[in-house]
């Protein structure tokens, strides 16, 4: 599993899109490294615009507050007379944003006033009161006890000073002569909270901004979208205080992010807020497409999948192509040959036409293979057909030298010596009379071997009858002559102390047990313990060609009272022939 899954991660797909990944990396790098910077210039840069926001929309509030405190001190002289309640309420009419006007005495008494004004018995008491009548000029404050109006609103008062009594006050102010001012009461406004809040749709804001004004202690006095506004932070006054404007980031109540800016609009009594969004980069990255990250990631993709479907297209298809053509080239089919090589590229072309050549090489190399074996086998057997017929000659010769014998015991000997030769020859002539010169079809040959012994000791006796039971198997000339020469030595020693002067039969039977062979040659005549027991030549030579095909033989006497010669040997593997014989069959199959 592992050299496959490797496999599929060498391909040549996969090393040119790493390629490009490791080319294009950079780029996509420097355009998010870009993107991040750019983002990150514009949330600074979005904190100091709503910072300088609310700065500017306190300013505005402040100025309309010192405005009214203008407009107040202008209005102090006349603001107690005749029709004075009307003036005022003319006055806070034409200018919007006053929810009244109201002239007090000096014991904070309403003298005059624009609107109607609730009962305060102890309005001499407040602060607000106090601090101008110890000389401050301009108090605002929004304490509950100055509250003038039924909305919520600040209280912007002025000092009303008279001259001391017996005095002609006409001098300057400021000069020795200036007669001596005393505390008059005061003149205050009451600006409604509503026209000091800066409008959300004021074009200096950013965009979707919302605005709000909280008291000293943090609570919202108004807001144009309650959910927008969190909670304010720890300490928020104190930073208001010393930095003048406080910019911050937090959640609202619908979980969003949001940029917020506070600045103070009245003193310390009341603050400006404004919020933001603040988008993150992904969002940052959708609003801006082609500057942010999006454009870099799309180039990425579209330049591996490029690189993918070229690869497919020019390289893969026609590497996949000459693969199947080779494949034809292995099961022997070379008068295939790549007709699309025209359409390839150049180098894949080229490749193609290495192929065909390598093709056609191995067609002449075949070809004369075929030639080489053919002689080769006409050789084999031509050679096979001599020793077969020099055996012969050497068995006629042992023959005519066995006629001149008189001593039996001599004629015997070359009896079995001419018979030995005769099974000799027997395999030469069935390896250049068969179809391969390496194998030998092991039925026929035992027929043929066992009748060929027989016949040889017809005119000696009376007949012999056989009987052959022979299981097929194709065997090589290397355990074909052993096994011949077993069968020759109990074939004869049967005819020699079974049959000798009485006939009978002979059976021979060879089967194949899985992994292990067995040959039996039997006979019906009546075997001596002598018989059994014999060390003679013959039973030397069986042992020896049992070992040679690395078996075992056996001699016991068997249920007829004869003598059964047994071979056991393993199995011959016909079906896998040694290396080289399988190379030399293969090409010539080929």
């Amino acid at each position: 599993m592992m050299g496959l899954h490797w496999g599929s991660l060498s391909t040549i797909r996969v090393r040119l899109a790493a390629a490009l990944a490791a080319a294009l990396l950079p780029v996509l790098i420097l355009g998010v490294a870009q993107s991040a910077i750019a983002f990150n210039r514009e949330r600074v840069a979005l904190r100091q615009n709503l910072g300088f926001a609310a700065e500017r929309s306190a300013a505005t509030a402040r100025s309309r507050m010192e405005g009214a405190g203008i407009l107040l001190q202008t209005l102090a002289p006349g603001a107690i007379g005749y029709q004075c309640a009307d003036r005022l309420a003319e006055v806070a009419r034409r200018i919007p944003g006053y929810a009244n006007l109201v002239r007090f005495d000096r014991r904070g008494r309403v003298a005059c006033a624009a609107g109607d004004v609730p009962y305060d018995p102890q309005r001499m008491q407040k602060p607000w009161f106090q601090r101008l009548q110890h000389g401050d000029q301009l108090v605002i404050t929004r304490d509950p006890g100055a509250t003038s109006a039924d909305q919520p609103s600040i209280l912007a008062a002025v000092r009303a000073d008279a001259t001391t009594p017996g005095t002609s006050g006409q001098a300057p102010p400021g000069s020795p002569n200036a007669a001596p001012k005393v505390f008059d009461g005061a003149f205050a406004a009451v600006i409604t909270l509503a026209s000091l809040q800066p409008s959300a749709s004021d074009p200096t804001l950013p965009p979707h901004a919302d605005v709000a004004l909280v008291d000293s202690s943090g609570h919202y006095i108004s807001e144009t979208d309650g959910k927008a506004f969190p909670a304010l932070p720890p300490g928020w006054r104190a930073q208001v205080r010393t930095n003048g404007a406080l910019v911050w980031y937090g959640a609202d109540a619908r979980g969003q992010r949001r940029v917020y800016s506070a600045a103070p609009v009245a003193g310390d009594e009341v603050y400006v807020v404004l919020s933001a969004q603040s988008p993150g980069i992904l969002s940052w990255a959708w609003l801006n497409p082609l500057s942010g990250i999006l454009f870099p990631l799309m180039t990425f993709g579209l330049a591996l999948a490029a690189v993918l479907l070229v690869t497919d297209r020019v390289v893969v298809r026609w590497i996949a192509y000459l693969q199947r053509i080779a494949l034809l080239y292995a099961r022997g089919r070379f008068s295939v040959r790549p007709v699309q090589a025209e359409q390839m590229p150049p180098e894949i072309r080229e490749l193609a036409e290495t192929l065909e050549q390598m093709a056609d090489a191995i067609v002449g190399r075949d070809a004369s293979l075929r030639d080489n074996l053919a002689q080769k086998d006409a050789l084999m057997r031509e050679i096979h057909h001599r020793v077969k017929n020099n055996l012969q000659v050497i068995s006629s010769l042992l023959n005519m030298q066995q006629r001149a014998l008189s001593d039996p015991a001599a004629r015997a000997a070359m009896s079995d010596t001419r018979q030995r030769i005769t099974a000799l020859a027997l395999i030469y002539r069935a390896l250049y009379q068969g179809p391969d010169l390496k194998r030998v079809d092991l039925r026929p040959f035992l027929e043929e071997l066992t009748a060929q012994l027989v016949a040889g000791e017809i005119s000696h006796g009376p007949s012999v009858r056989t009987e052959l039971s022979v299981d097929a198997l194709v065997i090589d000339p290397d355990r074909l002559a052993p096994l011949a020469l077993f069968a020759v030595e109990a074939i004869t020693n049967a005819q020699k102390h079974a049959f000798a002067g009485r006939g009978g039969v002979l059976t021979l039977a060879f089967r194949v047990r899985g992994e292990e062979a067995e040959l039996e040659i039997s006979d019906d005549g009546q075997a001596s313990e002598d018989a059994l027991m014999s060390s003679g030549v013959g039973r030397v030579l069986m042992t020896a060609f049992a070992r040679q095909l690395r078996g075992r033989a056996e001699l016991v006497r068997n249920e007829l009272g004869g003598v059964t010669a047994r071979l056991l040997f393993p199995t011959p593997a016909a079906d896998t022939p040694h290396p080289d014989e399988s190379s030399a069959g293969n090409q010539a199959a080929a």
